[in-house]
């Protein structure tokens, strides 16, 4: 059971509380059809308690649904009328093809180019569904929950790799991937821990990746420990324990069956895809890391229009360069210039070890792990020309040489024209900024040379150039 209250900030999604309450709401239905019993008063406490934090909230802002437990239960329905009378939500019961779409779309909400196959494994069903270019297809829902599995009985992986095995093996050359985006506390757990065996060092589970051979060891680590061994494991949750070990077999088994070569842990899933799925069109169609970025510095009482004018200055310069993230370049500058005021209120000896901080781990989608440590390189040399970062071994993990370069340069360019114009978007439009042949060229409208091309932003300039190793040309 959880409560998740959002803000929506046009495309992007922040989430401003969460709070949840393992039931364990299908533990008997393998054996009884019903729902359990314990599972139902703990659920019931929690609505109750969700309820009174809604106090107030108007009836169009609160939406609440249920998934497999309830749907599946022969007592579902009266679960619902409990619900209702003692709280007076009405709780709608999405159908398996209803709840994989909006896993599907929950993902896209977090990753819109995202392409493979969706896999929205809850307590009781396990959800599949293929995303195209054009959106998600037709899904399916599948027996596979850890407690339709068996949990919270000891695991037996033979016969459970059967169970799985019986229930992919129709399904399976239909929703075969290379690429498998897993949604679900379960796998986000299992990415945890992976991260605690890797030693990785940017602990942000959204967007995380593993390859075939690391996922596949991980789950299988998880899978041979017993009860006693999972509690005392550093980075795995105490609360799962019970039915971690199945999850993991039901990944294992995917990405056999599936042929999966890269596992992406995505923290956006059902909930946000109902989000996604209410907001107009024209919403849904914006990018929600430059959404993301332009909310997160207006909220520091930015200039609104700054961001949008420094990316109109520097998109001539920038798209001579030779791509660094392919086409994913264009979505970078814009996003860095909507970061270009982050530190307007903090303190100035301390704006460029603060701003990197925040963006290397703020809670906004649209990004993997290589761009957002890209993102915040490019915050901390638009605040400083000091060559080292506050978390240089994390950086160096993620994001390579080049782009590590290549942030410094646009840092230093955001810098550039932040102070060129004294973050005046108006006076930007009466300077130019160019490559060609080799040469950083920075000019200034007629009459407004004096007053545009001083000492500082030659300065300035010329730090750019160096990070481009271009030679600097002012006129």
């Amino acid at each position: 059971m959880r409560l998740v209250i959002y803000q929506l900030d046009g495309r992007s999604i922040w989430t401003l509380y969460n709070e949840k309450a393992l039931a364990g709401l299908g533990r008997d239905l393998p054996s009884t059809g019903r729902l359990s019993p314990d599972g139902v008063e703990v659920a019931l406490v929690a609505i109750r308690r969700y309820r009174a934090l809604l106090d107030g909230w108007a009836a169009e802002n609160v939406t609440a649904a249920a998934t497999a437990a309830v749907r599946e239960a022969a007592d579902g329905p009266a679960f619902l009328r409990r619900i209702r009378d003692e709280t007076g939500l009405t709780v709608r019961v999405l159908t398996g093809e209803e709840e994989a779409r909006y896993a599907a779309l929950g993902v896209i909400a977090g990753q819109p180019e995202a392409q493979g196959v969706v896999g929205d494994l809850g307590g009781s069903s396990l959800e599949l569904v293929r995303l195209t270019v054009v959106g998600p297809e037709a899904g399916a829902t599948l027996p596979l929950g850890p407690f339709a599995l068996g949990a919270p009985r000891q695991l037996d992986i033979d016969r459970t790799r059967r169970l799985i095995d019986a229930a992919l093996g129709p399904v399976a050359e239909r929703f075969a991937t290379r690429s498998f985006h897993a949604v679900g506390g379960a796998w986000r757990n299992l990415a945890l821990f992976h991260m605690e065996l890797a030693d990785y060092p940017l602990h942000v589970a959204h967007q995380y990746e593993m390859s075939r051979a690391d996922a596949l060891d991980v789950s299988r680590l998880v899978a041979r420990q017993s009860r006693g061994s999972l509690e005392r494991m550093q980075g795995l949750s105490k609360k799962r324990v019970e039915t971690l070990p199945y999850s993991a077999v039901v990944l294992d088994a995917l990405i056999e069956r599936l042929g999966v070569e890269r596992v992406t842990i995505s923290a956006f899933g059902v909930r946000e895809g109902l989000l996604l799925d209410a907001m107009d069109p024209a919403v849904r169609a914006r990018d929600p890391l430059i959404e993301g970025c332009e909310a997160l510095t207006a909220a520091r009482g930015a200039t609104a229009d700054l961001g949008a004018a420094l990316e109109a200055w520097l998109r001539p310069a920038f798209d001579t360069l030779d791509p660094v993230f392919g086409d994913r370049d264009p979505v970078l500058l814009a996003a860095a210039c909507r970061l270009a005021d982050l530190g307007t209120r903090l303190h100035p000896d301390h704006r460029a070890d603060l701003a990197f901080e925040q963006v290397l781990r703020a809670p906004i989608a649209g990004m993997n792990h290589a761009e957002r440590g890209f993102l915040a390189s490019v915050a901390f040399a638009r605040h400083t020309t000091a060559p080292n970062l506050p978390e240089a071994a994390t950086i160096a993990r993620v994001v390579s040489v080049e782009r590590r370069q290549r942030a410094r340069a646009l840092g230093a360019a955001v810098r550039l024209g932040c102070d060129l114009s004294g973050r005046n978007p108006r006076l930007l439009e009466r300077s130019n900024l160019s490559v060609h042949g080799g040469r950083l060229i920075l000019t200034a409208s007629r009459g407004w040379e004096d007053m545009l091309l001083g000492e500082q932003t030659a300065k300035r300039a010329q730090t750019v150039a160096s990070a481009l190793k271009l030679k600097l040309e002012l006129g």
